[in-house]
């Protein structure tokens, strides 16, 4: 009886004589030499094709992981985060070198980056406008115009029109969100009054009330309006996740604020608002990239500066390459904009940093 269990033991998949990964990696290797036999197949049926390969390369991974000393499984995780992305981007570049998929539509990754490039260096005389404000050439507009030539290089940027009413917009609604957030959570019948037309306005969608704040403020076509968009939008997902936030508080940790003699304001001080900081930030990320989205779709229609409007642009001209190239100026961006907020995090909440596994 134990030598059969042995027997069954020594036949469990991946432990045996056959590695688990042999007959996925197998499948991948074969759909990827008929990639280039069965081609004609490959261009009704890629999407098919590239599925398997995907569910055989994720067995494949599961298999080597538990084979992987811990001493590496950190440098283990970093190589499948980054080399997905570029397994990705690879795959999307042959499909579209080889004609599965329509170049002009979908051009590739390599077509992509030169055109970011070409972005990046040059100044469109047309538009005047650049997309990060030729920075090569502030010593020059410093020395000739002092900072007037700083400042018109900065003026003609995209990214910098972009960033400036993002973090503008998000500045001046955040704020307001947290103290009326916390108002919300800490009384009921403040929660009571505005709970239903907070509900009401969240859902309505922020593009829409844009025509309206170009009749409220005095220059429709300016800043303003573009920036008070942005901070509804923030104003709302912060206040309702920082209600949240407070009202989730464990009653463990109000308990035993009181029983240490806690006042009114060292309750909300050192109870109240640490255990709630985790969801406020929370609502502060989904609302950073929400006010991200908003500014873009709002110069698509209303500027003549800005990633949104770089988009556009270049669909309207149908240059594709340096529209997908905005597109991953627009993804720079979320990533910049968040790493901020996760470094104001850490500093703000320094008993939830991660400690170091060496």
């Amino acid at each position: 009886m134990s030598a059969a269990k042995g027997g069954a033991r020594e036949r469990v998949p991946g432990r045996g004589p056959l590695p688990g990964w042999v007959v996925p990696g197998s499948i991948l290797l074969l759909v990827a030499a008929s990639s280039q036999v069965v081609f004609p197949l490959w261009e009704r049926a890629w999407l098919l094709f590239v599925g398997v390969a995907f569910v055989c390369l994720v067995l494949v991974v599961q298999e080597v992981e538990p084979r992987v000393p811990m001493r590496h499984r950190g440098l283990y995780g970093k190589a499948l985060a980054f080399g997905f992305p570029v397994v990705l981007l690879l795959t999307w570049e042959w499909l579209s070198t080889s004609g599965v998929l329509n170049a002009r539509w979908f051009p590739p990754p390599s077509q992509i980056a030169v055109a970011l490039w070409e972005l990046t260096i040059t100044y469109d005389r047309f538009n005047r406008t650049s997309l990060i404000g030729r920075p090569w050439l502030l010593p020059e507009r410093l020395a000739s115009d002092g900072w007037a030539g700083a400042v018109a290089l900065a003026n003609e940027s995209h990214v910098w029109a972009t960033l400036s009413r993002v973090g503008f917009g998000f500045a001046i609604g955040a704020a307001p969100g947290i103290v009326i957030g916390m108002v919300m959570g800490l009384n009921r019948t403040v929660r009571m009054m505005l709970d239903a037309t907070m509900s009401a306005f969240y859902v309505l969608p922020k593009i829409a009330i844009f025509p309206i704040l170009m009749l409220v403020f005095a220059n429709p076509f300016g800043e303003g309006p573009k920036i008070a968009v942005v901070a509804i939008s923030a104003f709302f997902l912060v206040a309702i996740s920082t209600m949240a936030g407070v009202q989730g508080i464990d009653e463990v940790y109000l308990e035993a604020g009181r029983n240490f003699g806690a006042n009114r304001w060292q309750m909300f001080r050192h109870v109240i608002l640490p255990a709630a900081l985790p969801i406020v930030f929370s609502g502060l990320r989904l609302a950073l990239g929400t006010a991200l989205i908003v500014i873009v779709a709002v110069e698509f229609v209303r500027a003549d500066r800005g990633v949104g409007f770089l988009i556009f642009y270049n669909w309207q001209v149908l240059v594709t390459p340096r529209m997908y190239a905005a597109l991953v100026v627009v993804m720079g961006l979320g990533v910049l904009l968040t790493s901020i907020l996760q470094l104001i995090e850490r500093r703000v909440m320094p008993w939830r940093r991660t400690p170091d596994p060496r």
